[in-house]
């Protein structure tokens, strides 16, 4: 499988954090992606010999669907060769461009078909693209498309509270937050959980968990106890617990 993670352009950045790519050539491979809570919603395009399958639910998708806040972990099965763009959106992203309800799909999906018009037709045009670059071109114009539409929606206060727990990666108070977003803490924890489908201190918990995660992966670490405090965990045995609630394994598990 190669992976690679693309930066957006400049002129979707505002609201695609990532577009990430996997694609597999092995007609004879069956494989099984894992994903887990990272606070951010999608847009996924994928093109497959036999379908893609969301497990544990079960679900076979349809070739482009919305996908809301991963909250327990999941897994893609796919059997032989395929292509998967992610477009990792923004938390705001659903309500402000598809008038989603984010809770609502808080572990699920949204089918385009009632969004998007003629979506038979685009699923032809990604389809027919010869390369990753133009398929993720037409996305882009896609969301491009609904961004101007809606911008005078954004909420921008929120937004900045978005970018300000990624930057100290959830280990900043969420009053403290809300103080640099010029609203008092009852106002920016409601309007939160309406524009992202999860309390400020729930993903403020997910990132962290998030930056925990990619410090045990690449292990940048010499014992546990490194990444329980640089990630500011209270103790070890709550390091665990949030670990075990977002990946269902402890992190000596998850490791082996």
């Amino acid at each position: 499988m190669n992976f690679k993670n693309i930066l957006p352009d400049k002129s979707i950045s505002l609201f695609v954090k990532n577009i990430w790519v996997f694609e597999n050539k092995d007609k004879n491979i069956k494989t099984c992606l894992p994903f887990f809570a990272d606070g951010f919603p999608g847009l996924m395009f994928q093109q497959t010999d036999n379908g893609l399958i969301v497990k544990p639910h079960n679900k076979i998708m349809p070739e482009i669907f919305l996908y809301g806040q991963t909250i327990k972990p999941i897994e893609l099965e796919i059997s032989g060769t395929y292509l998967i763009l992610i477009f990792q959106l923004y938390p705001f992203v659903l309500r402000t461009f598809f008038n989603i309800a984010p809770q609502s799909i808080n572990d699920n999906c949204y089918y385009l078909e009632d969004t998007v018009d003629n979506i038979a037709h685009l699923n032809q045009q990604l389809v027919s693209c010869k390369t990753v670059k133009d398929k993720i071109e037409i996305i882009s114009k896609l969301l491009l498309l609904y961004f101007e539409k809606k911008r005078q929606n954004l909420d921008f206060e929120i937004r900045q509270g978005i970018e300000s727990i990624i930057h100290t990666k959830g280990q900043e108070s969420i009053r403290a937050v809300a103080e640099k977003s010029n609203l008092n803490i009852r106002t920016f924890e409601r309007r939160f959980l309406n524009e992202t489908g999860l309390s400020a201190k729930q993903f403020a918990k997910i990132i962290q968990f998030q930056a925990s995660l990619e410090q045990l992966t690449i292990k940048d670490y010499t014992k546990l106890t490194d990444i329980v405090y640089q990630n500011g965990f209270s103790d070890q045995s709550h390091f665990i617990k949030v670990f075990k609630a977002f990946t269902g394994k402890t992190p000596k598990t998850f490791n082996k």
